[in-house]
């Protein structure tokens, strides 16, 4: 199983509450640049429109720009495959409680690729102010065990 993108943003700005692993929509010259790690994933979010989930602003590049379709657009919106009772679950919470859904990685698993959404609360400046500062005391604190 190897990542072809991650959402490295992700962990910093939201709090992650709960993930869900999803199978994803793609053309076929799309499958070859995420294998080719041609991805982006960074400003990315999921939106529920009836009983589909779409990934929007998902940026895939052209696999070949020579050879790519004039119309192809990177940043086009993606279904993601999720099962009904998923789809209804993410819907409630999100509408509910006012919070979002966002890829946290774009993986193969054998020979599909999926990718892992997170239920995610955003958090507030003195939340990341504290993530900062765990982040620089555990750093010191290995250096001095080395």
């Amino acid at each position: 199983m190897s990542n072809y993108a991650q959402n490295r943003k992700a962990h910093f700005d939201y709090e992650i509450l709960e993930k869900y692993e999803c199978g994803i929509e793609l053309l076929g010259t799309e499958v070859k640049s995420v294998r080719g790690g041609q991805v982006s994933l960074e400003g990315a979010f999921v939106i529920i429109r009836g009983a589909e989930a779409f990934l929007i602003n998902a940026n895939i590049k052209a696999y070949q720009v020579a050879n790519a379709p004039k119309d192809y657009d990177p940043l086009r919106n993606r279904k993601l495959l999720l099962t009904k009772k998923e789809i209804l679950e993410l819907a409630e919470t999100e509408k509910n409680k006012s919070l979002t859904i966002v890829p946290l990685a774009m993986y193969n698993k054998g020979r599909k690729i999926k990718v892992e959404i997170a239920l995610v609360k955003g958090k507030k400046k003195y939340d990341k102010r504290e993530t900062l500062k765990k982040r620089d005391t555990e750093r010191e604190i290995r250096r001095e065990y080395k």
